[in-house]
């Protein structure tokens, strides 16, 4: 089993980083960032490409224990990032933080997530 999952986008050779990384039971998931026309579609896909990671890893979303949530609008994208999160990760109830950012790398960007998943289970 690979110990990481590459960044198969224009910045992870350039800026030197992995989609997700695992070490042991730990895997921690870089800020993904998905296309989409609304905030909730970009939530949407962002948590679908941390899952194929984790899926990558020998984990999936049931092992999330943390996320976080970064979001430029929050005022206005904040309710339809967390119906995405709740959507998909309702079931698991990880620890979460969701925040409000200036912006993102690209000005279409309008959420990006990260997650840490613990394969051990959490008694």
């Amino acid at each position: 089993m690979p110990d990481r999952v590459p960044a198969r986008n224009e910045w992870g050779d350039r800026f030197g980083y992995s989609r997700a990384v695992r070490v042991g039971d730990l895997i921690e998931v870089a800020g993904t960032t998905a296309p989409g026309d609304s905030a909730y579609e970009q939530a949407r896909a962002a948590l679908a490409a941390i899952e194929a990671a984790l899926k990558e890893l020998g984990a999936s979303l049931s092992d999330v224990v943390r996320t976080r949530m970064f979001v430029v609008d929050i005022a206005a994208d904040g309710e339809d990032v967390g119906r995405a999160h709740g959507e998909v990760l309702g079931p698991v109830k990880p620890a979460t933080a969701m925040y409000g950012v200036t912006g993102l790398l690209r000005p279409e960007m309008l959420v990006e997530i990260e997650a840490t998943a613990a394969v051990t289970k959490v008694l």
